[in-house]
């Protein structure tokens, strides 16, 4: 059987909260073709599932990505376009880690048929399924609203300088969703002073973000990228902490809660 390329539960409320990068699994057959290090998962955001337990209470549905962004991120343009000009990224189907070590073996990266086959068989599926969900919710509610949920460690040179803050709100400047949603959300992250938090800095929203977020019609998109160490280890195995996750929990439940509120005040009929 072949393994699911994401599980969706479908809630209640004008919230779908997507997780692109949290899976794990890559065919046997492409692990033949890669280097050990891909094995460590490294660049997996992990654990999000587990720390965002409570969205079902929240009414959200939750669209979880099964595979690896190994093998296909389904957080990049279909077309491979650099979604931040002029800085260093990884690819639709990456080639190497966030450190820069080498996935495949000489000879052995994907090429540009096996990219495009790859864009059909991973990325398709996913965001076919997202698009679905958010047009069930704006038909339901008259809104929709789209968190996308991400972490990584604190400190990757190759993208940043210096450590990253705890929470990294990305509303594409702005674009992604209604004016003055991005600093609503800034300032509810603000009030919890244990935890630093920007808006738009070094990550402004991936693709999921900037392709669906569309306030015009009412589609609302904001990417969280979440420190790692709020919650869990950062180095392998990678493990959660149950203390670290019971103290940042209850601020993504703020925020998640600031947005539901905010968004009760604007449904259409």
């Amino acid at each position: 059987m072949a393994h699911p390329i994401y599980t969706l539960h479908r809630g209640t409320a004008p919230l779908l909260i997507s997780m692109p990068h949290v899976g794990t699994h890559i065919p046997a057959s492409l692990l033949q073709r890669m280097n050990p290090v891909a094995t460590q998962l490294d660049d997996t955001d992990w654990h999000l599932p587990q720390l965002y337990d409570f969205a079902r209470e929240l009414g959200a549905s939750i669209l979880i990505a099964q595979h690896s962004r190994y093998v296909t991120d389904l957080n990049r343009p279909p077309d491979n376009a650099n979604l931040y000009p002029g800085q260093d990224t990884t690819s639709l189907c990456p080639i190497d880690t966030f450190a820069k070590s080498p996935l495949y073996l000489a000879g052995q990266a994907p090429d540009t048929a096996e990219i495009a086959e790859r864009v059909t068989t991973y990325w398709q599926p996913y965001h076919q399924a997202l698009q679905a969900e958010l047009a069930r919710l704006k038909a339901e509610h008259g809104i929709a609203l789209l968190w996308d949920a991400h972490s990584i460690r604190s400190e990757v040179p190759r993208f940043f300088d210096g450590r990253l803050p705890d929470f990294n709100l990305g509303s594409a400047n702005g674009s992604s969703c209604a004016a003055g949603l991005g600093e609503q959300l800034l300032a509810a992250a603000q009030r919890h002073p244990d935890y630093s938090a920007v808006l738009n800095g070094r990550f402004k929203g991936g693709y999921i973000t900037r392709a669906y977020g569309a306030p015009a019609d009412n589609i609302h998109a904001i990417q969280l990228e979440l420190s790692l160490p709020t919650y869990m280890a950062e180095k392998p195995p990678y493990a959660f902490d149950d203390n670290l996750a019971g103290q940042v929990r209850p601020v993504i439940r703020d925020l998640l809660q600031e947005m539901l509120d905010w968004a009760s005040t604007r449904r259409s009929s």
